[in-house]
């Protein structure tokens, strides 16, 4: 599958696009074609992928992608299946590529296609507010409700049985069922994505989706960026309190518990039985494990391990947290 919302571009052969991406490349490759860009570990062949950090070395060892865009010192890590193209700035590159393939990615101006829902076949089959709207490519199942002033936007898909609340927008989202998404939030727009580029910042494409899954809820206020690369997924029987924010790429696991004003940069992981306190911090690009429980106004920014308990800024164990306070 190339991409469930977006439409993409391709294919191209590598050459190609790299010359399209503006992408000063020493090296002539056979002619290849390239169908989609992903990351790491989804990637596949005659795919197109990115390697920037020895964080990742574990999985750019093992990745199936015909081509990786990386630095040099990390080019020997990728299997020899792959071919290494070599940048400066491996972020910026990555973006130019995934416009080139997705060149409607990087705005998300207003739905110019939305009706209002008394103009389509929902009306039939839904309760409804006033003033709700809808747009293109939209599914809504059985037994939903959706409230006053509501914009389901294009490229959204809705379970059974769900609540959307009053002034909600929702775009480039599967649903499935059972989920309660209250009043004003915010679901599939693109995330705070973007690089410093000389006397510019270039912005990054947001090609994924968000996906939430049963039983959960969204609290009032809240905020979940679409993923870049990949999707941002919200676990089973997880809820969220009023103004939480969950940034791009960003994956939360089953029968999480997240309290207010709880932030999320991106591309983190959380498990599954997570408590959060209100006004803590997750920052980006962290593993967070199972049955783990974070105290409201914690910072964490280091990766914590299953069955741990932390305090603190930076968060720590409890325990210590204690020992050092008393």
């Amino acid at each position: 599958m190339i991409n469930l919302f977006f439409e993409n571009a391709g294919p191209f052969t590598i050459n190609n696009l790299l010359k399209l991406a503006k992408i000063d490349n020493k090296e002539i490759f056979e002619n290849n074609s390239i169908f989609n860009i992903k990351d790491l570990l989804t990637a596949e062949k005659n795919d197109i992928t990115f390697f920037h950090s020895k964080k990742y070395e574990d999985l750019a060892s093992k990745t199936k992608a015909s081509f990786c865009i990386t630095k040099k010192n990390l080019s020997s890590i990728l299997p020899k299946s792959c071919n290494a193209i070599i940048v400066d700035n491996v972020l910026i590159a990555t973006a130019k590529i995934t416009k080139v393939l997705y060149p409607n990615s990087t705005t998300d101006d207003f739905d110019i296609t939305v009706q209002n829902i008394e103009e389509t076949s929902f009306r039939k089959t839904i309760q409804y507010g006033h003033n709700v709207l809808i747009g293109k490519n939209v599914t809504i199942g059985n037994e939903c409700l959706i409230g006053h002033n509501s914009i389901i936007e294009r490229n959204v898909i809705i379970g059974n049985n769900c609540s959307i609340g009053s002034n909600v927008i929702i775009r480039n989202t599967i649903i499935k069922n059972n989920v309660h998404i209250l009043d004003n939030c915010v679901i599939g727009k693109k995330g705070f994505g973007f690089f410093p580029d000389k006397e510019k910042n270039y912005r990054y494409p947001h090609i994924g989706i968000v996906i939430i899954e049963d039983n959960c809820e969204i609290g009032c206020g809240s905020t979940i960026d679409r993923g870049s690369l990949s999707n941002t997924t919200i676990g089973k029987n997880t809820y969220l309190d009023n103004q939480v924010h969950i940034a791009h790429n960003n994956k939360i696991g089953d029968n999480c518990i997240i309290a207010g004003q709880v932030g999320f940069a991106g591309s983190s992981t959380i498990g599954n039985n997570v408590m959060i306190g209100g006004q803590a911090g997750i920052s980006g690009h962290l593993k967070i494990g199972n049955n783990v429980q974070i105290a409201g106004g914690s910072g964490v920014i280091k990766n914590i391990q299953d069955n741990s308990k932390v305090i603190g800024y930076p968060a720590k164990d409890l325990k210590q947290f204690i020992k050092n306070n008393k």
